[in-house]
């Protein structure tokens, strides 16, 4: 029993959920054009069923105007069979056709509320199909009538136009959603006539000037093919480019994949299996969040915001008083959020809440994955605008004629190559500068020498014996240059061989005590090295055996509190619907003790007599309105000509008093103008009916 009363309850607040959200549908689409309705929630809510099937109705007359009436004038019978029929010929299926038929008779909310939602979210479609239904839903013919003589005849010409009819009006949406416009079509008509009798008029003059020519048909023939002969290279041309165009996307793509897989085999450089199936799980789980968490806020409040923005454009101008009013609305929920905050947190602040940690842990460990969410993404976004970036400098430097752009370590050895060659070309350049110094005063020297030379030999006369002199004396330099360079030579070598001999010495005494140190520490390093990787694999693995954790309980507090929200929404429910059925209730004993009840001054009046009595009065209004309708009826006429005659009788009093004025101020002239009072005048009555 219990059970049953659970699933009669779940059953009924899944109906009131859908309810209210096609109320909402139904609420805001009534108040767009051609509707122009004002209702909101609670007054559609509780509309009367003839006021509902009259909504019903009006809704019909927008997609189908034959269909516009007030349905007081028609008896419900026939209201809900025409209603019945435009439904199916609108293509509309009821989910339960036994109930259908009597809920649409007595205008049941539960079976006319799936109907406006259906309809109005198919207006446009929708009357376009009873556009159609006008002449394509054919006409049922008794077998009786089609035996007669003719009429087989003409509903097979009947049945031929409606073809013709769907061919045609096929063409018309065809030609509808081609985009052209009759009135450009028959302009360019136009256009083009006009060019074609300018280009025969040209043909028929370039025809004269050839046809004087002798060789006409030779050159004509010429032509002709040179033509031809452009015609195909305007194509070879189109196809170069088409080509040349492939090839330079293919290039572009070889490219980009020599990119990738240069990335990752510089990303695999150094790797073991472990640390990228460690790189890949972390991926997997970042995107999953972004997936299953952050993309879901991120469409909701968009959508939000796109509702929002809609609801704003669908509302008309507002002014001054509008935005006060808003503005006060707004203060008015700022303060009552702040009242619940403050609640919010002197509840929290409860000792025995024990869920209060896990939620603040909850709540951290979000607002830290939004923030790495959002870190990666910008990351991200930065990495893709780089990579287009470099993309399009390749490419710049690929127009330009440059080379391949190098990266990684290619880029390094490069760099590393260019500073060893910079390094090399200053020496030489410094090596250059110093040789052009020496030659410069090399050259200088010689020549001081070569004048002093010159005087010399003019003053002593003899010049073989000058030249002589100076080989001697040339070879006897160079003989003592190379001596004392082999001695300088061996002397140093010597010395640099006993140096050399004498620091190895020291630097092996030096070394001596700290080799053995070193083994030792070797040794310990090695062991410290085999202890560090085991405690770090023992730790990762523990960190992951901790995450794996962290993510079931939050997985366990974020369904904790899910339950929770929808068991208190639940009993806040059942609580409102025990109210309810406790006021029926009490209602229905109240109505039970007037029925029994036999005092009949203790009794209380019961809802039957009250709603009889109300029928009776309104009765009795109506009918006292309908006797003064008819009353009003028959004095209208009378009315209307003694309202007529008093009009004359006002129009000839005033006529009288406008005469009485203009005798009186002639009177008034004639005294002034004479001196003497002008003689009495009987003056007729004009009061005349």
């Amino acid at each position: 029993m219990k059970q049953e009363v659970h699933n009669r309850l779940e059953d009924r607040e899944t109906i009131c959920s859908v309810m209210s959200e096609q109320l909402k549908f139904i609420t805001q689409e009534l108040k767009k054009e051609p509707f122009s309705k004002t209702y909101n929630l609670i007054s559609f809510d509780s509309l009367e069923p003839l006021q509902l099937l009259q909504v019903l109705n009006d809704i019909i007359a927008v997609i189908d105007p034959k269909q516009k009436l007030d349905i007081r004038e028609e008896s419900p019978d026939q209201t809900a069979i025409r209603i019945f029929t435009t439904l199916r010929v609108l293509k509309y299926k009821p989910p339960n056709e036994s109930t259908f038929r009597a809920g649409l008779v007595q205008g049941d909310k539960l079976v006319i509320y799936p109907i406006l939602e259906w309809l109005l979210k198919r207006v446009p479609e929708l009357q376009k199909r009873a556009y159609l239904a006008r002449f394509l839903v054919k006409i049922d013919v008794p077998s009786e009538i089609m035996a007669e003589e003719g009429i087989p005849d003409l509903y097979a010409q009947y049945e031929e136009l409606m073809d013709q009819f769907k061919d045609l009006h096929k063409q018309a949406e065809k030609l509808r959603s081609s985009g052209f416009n009759t009135g450009e079509i028959r302009k360019d008509i136009s256009n083009m006539e006009d060019e074609k009798e300018q280009l025969n008029k040209r043909i028929e003059r370039l025809k004269r000037k050839v046809e004087s020519h002798p060789n006409s048909q030779t050159m004509m023939n010429v032509a002709r093919n040179l033509r031809l002969e452009r015609d195909k290279e305007k194509k070879l041309a189109e196809q170069r480019q088409e080509q040349a165009t492939l090839i330079q996307h293919e290039e572009q793509k070889i490219r980009r994949l020599q990119q990738q897989l240069h990335d990752q085999r510089q990303t695999s450089v150094g790797a073991n299996p472990d640390t990228l199936l460690q790189r890949l799980e972390e991926e997997t789980r970042t995107n999953k969040y972004i997936v299953t968490e952050r993309l879901p806020k991120d469409i909701t409040g968009r959508r939000k915001t796109l509702q929002d923005l809609q609801r704003v454009v669908a509302e008309p101008a507002m002014g001054q008083s509008d935005l006060d009013q808003l503005n006060s609305q707004i203060s008015e929920l700022n303060s009552e959020i702040n009242q619940l905050m403050e609640k919010r947190m002197l509840a929290s602040r409860d000792p025995d809440d024990k869920s209060n940690l896990f939620r603040q842990q909850a709540s951290i460990i979000a607002h830290k994955k939004e923030a790495a969410v959002e870190t990666y993404r910008g990351l991200r976004d930065e990495y893709n605008h780089i990579q287009q970036e470099i993309e399009q400098k390749r490419d710049m430097v690929k127009e330009a004629g440059g080379g391949e752009v190098l990266k990684g370590e290619d880029f390094k050895r490069y760099v590393n190559k260019l500073r060893s060659k910079s390094t090399i070309y200053k020496k030489k350049r410094q090596e250059i500068a110093e040789i052009r110094a020496e030659v410069g005063v090399l050259s200088r020297t010689e020549e001081i020498l070569r004048q002093r030379d010159e005087n010399m030999n003019m003053q002593l006369g003899v010049a073989g014996y000058r030249q002589t002199q100076e080989d001697l004396e040339k070879v006897s330099s160079v003989k003592s240059e190379y001596d004392d360079r082999k001695g300088k030579t061996l002397e140093d070598m010597s010395d640099m061989v006993t140096r050399m001999n004498r620091k190895i010495a020291e630097k092996k005494g030096a070394l001596a005590p700290i080799i053995k140190e070193l083994r030792p520490l070797r040794q310990r390093n090695t062991e410290l090295t085999a202890i560090f990787e085991e405690k770090k694999h023992s730790y990762e693995t523990a960190n992951a055996g901790l995450e794996s954790n962290m993510a079931k309980l939050e997985q366990e507090v974020r369904g904790y509190h899910e339950e929770c929200k929808q068991e208190e929404s639940r009993y806040h429910y059942l609580n409102c619907m025990i109210r309810m059925i406790e006021m029926q209730q009490q209602k229905v004993a109240e109505e039970m003790k007037a029925y029994t009840s036999s005092d009949p001054y203790t009794r209380k009046k019961t809802f039957r007599e009250l709603y009889q009595r109300k029928v009776q009065e309104q009765e009795n209004l109506g009918k006292g309105l309908r006797e003064q309708q008819k009353t009003v009826r028959e004095s209208h006429g009378p009315s209307m000509t003694q309202m007529k005659m008093w009009k004359d009788l006002e129009r000839l009093m005033e006529c009288k008093r406008q005469c009485m004025e203009r005798n009186a101020g002639m009177t008034a002239q004639g005294i002034s103008s004479y001196g003497e009072a002008p003689p009495a005048v009987l003056e007729d009555d004009r009061l005349v009916l």
